[in-house]
């Protein structure tokens, strides 16, 4: 099964809000879920739950009060997309080889094909900051 590049909407939407994080990191106050939710059009109620994730897995901080929110619990520079996926939609586990040996050496093939992909997939991931991720974003901009 091909399984590289996608993602659940859950993943998305907390690539979204760690990138609008960190965005807003050198602030140093924490951000409204409402806020984010609805600069990009993303369920509050869901918003909520994915950050409660993140913020297990310890790449976010939350405040509580008139003044809280979330903030990211590092530098927009140490944290990944590979970080984030991790958390939202994390690798399926390995079929070991005995799971597969029934199926024809075609199967097994593209199963080892897949598997390059996926590796592949996964360092361009690891190396993809949120600190890059904003300033291409913040870079200049063409309309054509």
């Amino acid at each position: 099964m091909y399984a590289a590049m996608q993602r659940s909407a859950k993943a998305e939407y907390a690539c979204v809000a760690m990138l609008e994080l960190a965005a807003r990191y050198a602030e140093k106050r924490p951000i409204r879920v409402a806020d984010i939710a609805q600069r990009h059009n993303i369920s509050e109620r869901f918003l909520v739950q994915i950050l409660l994730a993140l913020k297990y897995a310890g790449l976010v901080e939350s405040t509580r009060g008139a003044a809280g929110g979330y903030t990211l619990s590092r530098s927009p520079e140490t944290i990944t997309l590979y970080d984030i996926l991790q958390v939202t939609d994390p690798p399926p586990k390995p079929e070991t080889q005995d799971g597969r040996s029934q199926f024809s050496p075609f199967f097994r093939q593209l199963q080892n094909v897949w598997l390059r992909v996926r590796q592949a997939e996964e360092e361009v991931l690891k190396q993809m900051t949120l600190a890059d991720l904003v300033a291409q974003c913040e870079g200049p901009h063409y309309v054509i």
